[in-house]
């Protein structure tokens, strides 16, 4: 049997330095029951695989705590999941309800379970205890309990005291006299270096004390990060410096202790407020849901937090306001603005029975929704762990980074301590020689490396979410940017799945008249194609006549009689059972027929008067998605199980390149790897049940969101909206995201190439060229700056709406 397991996304609000993520993954996969975890620096959160047998999401909160981070559990806001575990519950459901943990998609697993009636619900949700899970685990130390805008205040005021000691402390050393200039005597008749001492206490035991608790964490989980560095460059020349104090006086440098530190916090402020940034998209995901609702309670709304509402509730929802959850309108009409959710830029209408979605607002009229999902079983819910998931996800590129992260710190200890023998045994001094000892050791913070990737995978799919694009994981982003060869299904994805009508032609008669007489039989049947064609009459706007008489002839057609004509339509064999002459329309009829339509014949008192022809309605956007791959340099293939000239007219229509028709639903996979075997880089595109399999072999499977729940769960990649020119944006999206992980990781590795041996003093003895410090500070948190910045950058790729496509 197969190991249960769960995924839930906790909160890990304190890992301050892109490197320090690897203490939360080093603690966290070594505890019982943990078989995953992808801590991600800049959304402040993780995604932890974890066996139910053996642990808990109470248990998963205490680790990360005692990491010296914060968590009070998931990452998704009170007004969404009430925080408060039901005490009447058993414990594992206890914690379910307090933190639901949602590893997937919406999907038929991701339904709620819940099945009390409301009065129950409501009556748990009184009983539950008053205390939160926040306050019954109490809180870490230090950045632990921040969110990430207090912790980018708390670096600024770090980095002021530091900075404002250090001018003072500057000029009281050999540096003030030498360089610049300027000297400060010392107060109190104070040696100069005794001054400095006591001027470096705050910054030492303030400013800098976040880099020694940090590297006492890392140690203590047995790995190596940035923190460790800092801490060994700010630590080892400030004590080196107390000691030649307190033996005396000599040569010290406190300023460049005090310096380095206001540098690497200026780095660091600068750094974390950029990469702030990133994880807007999440950040207003999480915003979107209203903090209350209005309930149905004996007749009467009533306001309650919507953390409160359960399944089967009766909300009213007023013209203007958002729907608190997902749910089944009961009464009224209005339009929906879904675009904050899905991407979709133009209001759905809703009526009675309408499904709606939590978060999206209503714009005209008032609906009575009754409550079908809440909390994490909400779409919004889905949508933000199914990103979240994503960002958390390593790309295969930044697993090499982070063991390259680790393997950089060894290097730059085992470098920095041989700089200072090299140096010692060359004949320098012992300041000189530890000044470029520290200098290695602070040059070759890995910090960059550990942001390179996460950055850009943050506003890649963040990117995605705003335009209702979710990928599921950063390989696909990965994979996107390498697909060469688009596989579209047919119908649903190419097509709405639905007939429209193409052609109308009469004969012997006004095309108006024949057009009402047909659609007066045609709203009396219940055919799919009969809805098409009165659906046509209203877009004309003729007039429909009423029918009587009517007659449906299963697999023929049907006839009534309709202000006194008896009026047929239905195929040849009902026209030769009635005794119809087809020979002038059989030219007509032939040709509709041999482009792959669908060719119904019309009879009106006896004789031959027209012929309709309905086709598969072709989705908006399709010819332009089509066109936008084409101008990516992207095959695009059209897999259907059509008949050839069905296939053929819509692929001529759209302009696709290739077409597979006459593909049975179980060879579909088939398809794909033999493209695949021709060395091609496959997407699948498609939205059935019969897709999946295709789906799951192509490089990346792409899942259109109407499409069904099975086709959803196994795709890689989600488009919210029904929307083909989504395809060719999130490979843009994917190329785009590549490039920056590129740059970044290559300006990372160059940087510290051909910093390191600067910074060691190679090129100081032929040609002058020497590092101090505090240049090396600077370098090395201007790199994190960069790599940051660069990433934001991003978020101006050009994603064209739909109504753009035509530039595309």
């Amino acid at each position: 049997m197969s190991q249960p397991t769960e995924t839930t996304i906790m909160q890990v609000r304190g890992v301050g330095w892109a490197s320090s993520k690897a203490v939360a993954d080093a603690v966290l996969s070594r505890r019982p029951g943990v078989l995953g975890v992808d801590t991600n620096v800049v959304a402040q959160t993780a995604t932890i695989t974890f066996d139910p047998r053996q642990t808990s999401i109470e248990n998963l909160a205490g680790w990360v705590r005692e990491c010296g981070y914060h968590c009070d559990g998931q990452s998704v806001p009170d007004h969404i999941c009430d925080p408060l575990a039901a005490s009447s519950a058993a414990p594992d459901q206890a914690v379910a309800h307090a933190h639901p943990t949602v590893a997937a998609p919406a999907g038929p697993s991701a339904t709620s379970d819940i099945t009390q009636s409301p009065a129950d619900a409501h009556a748990a949700h009184t009983a539950s205890p008053t205390r939160t899970m926040q306050d019954a685990m109490g809180h870490g130390g230090g950045h632990g309990t921040m969110t990430m805008s207090s912790m980018i205040r708390d670096m600024r005021n770090r980095f002021l005291v530091a900075a404002i000691l250090s001018v003072p402390i500057t000029f009281l050393s050999p540096i003030g006299r030498e360089v610049i200039g300027f000297t400060l005597p010392a107060p109190f008749g104070l040696r100069d270096d005794v001054a400095a001492l006591i001027l470096s206490l705050p910054v030492i035991f303030y400013s800098a004390w976040i880099f020694f608790d940090g590297a006492y964490r890392a140690l203590r989980a047995r790995t190596l990060d940035m923190m460790v560095l800092v801490a060994v460059g700010v630590g080892s020349g400030w004590l080196y410096s107390v000691v030649v104090t307190l033996t005396g006086g000599g040569d010290v440098f406190y300023e460049a202790a005090t310096v380095l530190a206001s540098f690497v916090l200026l780095g660091h402020w600068v750094e974390m407020r950029a990469r702030g940034g990133a994880n807007d998209a999440v950040r207003t995901l999480l915003e979107l849901a209203p903090s209350q609702a209005f309930v149905i309670r004996d007749g009467e709304p009533v306001e309650i937090p919507t953390a409160e509402v359960v399944p089967g509730d009766l909300m009213l929802v007023r013209p203007g306001s958002k729907v608190p959850t997902d749910g089944v309108v009961e009464a009224g009409d209005s339009d929906i603005d879904e675009s904050m959710v899905t991407g979709e830029s133009l209001p759905v209408a809703k009526t009675a029975g309408s499904m709606v979605i939590g978060a999206t607002v209503n714009t005209t009229g008032t609906l009575r929704v009754r409550a079908t999902k809440v909390g994490a079983d909400t779409a919004l819910a889905q949508i933000v762990a199914l990103v979240q998931e994503a960002q958390n996800s390593k790309a295969p590129g930044q697993r090499l980074a982070d063991r390259a992260a680790f393997w950089l710190v060894l290097v730059a200890l085992i470098g920095g301590i041989a700089t200072l023998l090299v140096w010692l045994l060359a004949g320098a001094t012992g300041p000189t020689a530890m000044l470029f000892a520290i200098t290695v050791v602070v040059i070759t913070c890995p910090d960059a490396l550990g942001l390179a990737t996460p950055t850009a995978i943050m506003v890649g799919t963040g990117l995605g979410a705003k335009r209702g694009i979710l990928f599921k994981t950063a390989t696909a982003l990965e994979t996107a940017a390498r697909i060469d060869t688009v596989v579209m299904d047919k119908t649903g994805t190419l097509t709405q799945g639905k007939p429209e009508v193409t052609d109308f032609i009469a004969i012997g008669i006004d095309e108006d008249e024949l057009l009402g007489l047909v659609a007066a039989v045609e709203r009396e049947s219940e055919h799919p194609l009969a809805a098409a064609v009165v659906s046509y009459a209203a877009g004309r706007g003729v007039t429909v006549g009423h029918a009587v008489d009517f007659e449906n002839v299963p697999g023929h057609g049907a006839g009534a009689t309709v202000s006194g004509h008896r009026v047929l339509v239905g195929n040849r064999k009902l026209m030769l059972a009635q005794g119809v002459d087809i020979e002038p329309v059989k030219v007509q009829r032939d040709a509709l027929a041999s482009t792959g339509r669908t060719a119904v014949l019309l009879a009106v008192d006896g004789k031959a008067a027209g012929v309709v022809a309905l086709a598969d309605a072709v989705r908006p956007t399709a010819a332009a998605a089509v066109a936008a791959m084409h101008d990516a340099g992207i095959q695009v293939v059209m897999l259907t199980g059509d008949n050839e000239a069905t296939a053929a007219r819509i692929a001529s229509q759209l302009g696709i390149d290739t077409v597979i028709a006459e593909v049975l639903p179980e060879d579909k996979s088939a398809k794909i790897t033999e493209l695949q075997a021709a060395g091609k880089r496959v997407a699948m595109v498609g939205d059935g049940v019969n897709d999946a399999p295709a789906l799951a072999q192509a490089d990346l499977g792409i899942a259109i969101g109407a499409g069904t729940d099975v086709a959803i769960e196994t795709a890689d990649v989600v488009l919210m909206r029904s929307d083909p020119l989504d395809v060719p944006v999130a490979l843009r999206i994917g190329k785009g995201t590549v490039r920056k992980m590129r740059q970044n990781l290559g300006w990372a590795i160059g940087y510290n190439a051909i910093a390191l041996p600067i910074a060691a003093g190679v090129f100081f003895p032929a040609y002058g060229i020497r590092l101090t410090p505090e240049i090396a500070a600077i370098s090395m948190s201007g790199s994190s700056v960069i790599v940051a910045v660069n990433a934001l950058m991003l978020k101006r790729l050009h994603l064209p709406r739909p109504a753009e496509s035509d530039g595309e």
